[in-house]
């Protein structure tokens, strides 16, 4: 019985179909039937076992494929709680950005409209300024328009051989002169050719004398009458300066001789006689200014009957005839070639050249010391 179990598990094993059964043959000293039945209870046996051995492995597998698609969805799940987490950080990094943009563009608008009202006030300020400037230099020009007729006038009348009375008052008899009471106001431009003061009454004929033209000197002052300037660095007006403005103008104190020259160049020095009983206006130190007494240019004890003032400062000084003689000489020199440069002289060239030439000889004699009792 055990060897017949036994050949029928090694048969089972390797013939696991169910439904096919090998007939055995029966062993000597059994019967038939005995080894029927435990044929059939094997068989159950076998089939029994071999459907459970199939449930195990299906679970097994069951088992095994949910472990699996447990550990997938956990995996997708923590990829997709990761890519979440670096969406949300970007979405607050985005917003970030976007409240810092409102930000700067709400300053830059701020910035921009202030730029603009700032820009609106400025353009309204400069069309002020401007339209001022306009109306003040209209007014300008129509007096200095009325100042070169009348000049033009006066010039056109007077010549170096003949001047005009009305525009040289000096040259007028002492009997015939009109004395104003106060203080009288000359300009270096008001006072032109107030040079002729140091002549004579009665000069001496100007036919008595010889005359020959300086080649250099006459070349020298055609050259500058082609293209007028009083840029002193031309060849013309740098020998005058050297020579005869430079030297004139050369006083004891030497800073206020400084002053009185750059006056005399932008036209803004101012030549009065002082009355007697007219007290001084100091403004600045009575030492500086000099007095009725005391010649501010020169230092020197003299008797000052006129006084300047330099530009619109309101500071008077008080100088004495000589130094008088000196400034009015270098102002008619300048007053007859800014004349020229503005096409007020309508004459030859040589007389106008000879008409320098006795200019510069006046800045000489000045410079010298020669000046008429009329000072």
């Amino acid at each position: 019985m055990r060897r017949g179990q036994a050949n029928f598990e090694e048969d089972s094993q390797k013939q696991p179909a169910v439904g096919h059964w090998k007939t055995l043959m029966p062993s000597k000293g059994s019967k038939e039937e005995p080894e029927t039945g435990c044929q059939d209870a094997g068989g159950v046996d076998e089939t029994q076992s071999t459907e459970q051995l199939n449930v195990s492995r299906l679970r097994s597998s069951s088992v095994e494929i949910r472990e699996k698609g447990s550990e997938f969805l956990k995996e997708e799940l923590h990829k997709a709680q990761k890519e979440l987490k670096l969406k949300d950080k970007e979405c607050e990094r985005l917003s970030k950005v976007r409240e810092q943009l409102e930000q700067e563009l709400e300053e830059l608008t701020a910035s921009l409209f202030e730029e603009a009202h700032k820009m609106v006030r400025e353009a309204n300020t400069k069309q002020a300024a401007s339209e001022k400037q306009l109306r003040e230099a209209r007014g300008k020009i129509d007096m200095l328009q009325a100042e070169v007729t009348a000049l033009k006038t006066l010039v056109i009348t007077s010549t170096p051989s003949s001047p005009n009375r009305e525009l040289h008052p000096q040259l007028q008899s002492p009997s015939k002169a009109v004395f104003r009471k106060g203080h009288g106001r000359n300009k270096s431009t008001s006072s032109a050719m107030v040079s002729a003061a140091s002549q004579n009454v009665t000069p001496e004929p100007v036919s008595h004398e010889r005359k020959e033209v300086d080649s250099i000197l006459f070349a020298e002052f055609q050259a500058w009458k082609e293209s007028p300037t009083l840029d002193k660095s031309c060849s013309f007006l740098d020998r005058i300066y050297r020579e005869d403005v430079g030297p004139c103008l050369d006083f004891t104190k030497q800073e206020l001789s400084e002053l009185v020259r750059v006056a005399v160049e932008q036209n803004t020095l101012t030549i009065e006689p002082v009355a007697s009983q007219t007290l001084p206006v100091v403004k600045v130190s009575a030492e500086e200014c000099g007095g009725p007494k005391k010649c501010a240019l020169s230092g020197l004890p003299r008797t000052c009957k006129h006084r300047i003032m330099l530009g619109d400062s309101g500071n008077y000084y008080y100088i004495s005839p000589s130094c008088r003689a000196r400034i009015t000489a270098v102002c008619n020199f300048f007053t007859y070639i800014r004349y020229i440069q503005q096409g007020l002289v309508r004459q030859d060239v040589e007389l106008m050249y000879w008409e320098v030439m006795r200019l510069r000889r006046e800045m000489s004699l000045a410079k010298l010391g020669f000046y008429p009792s009329e000072m």
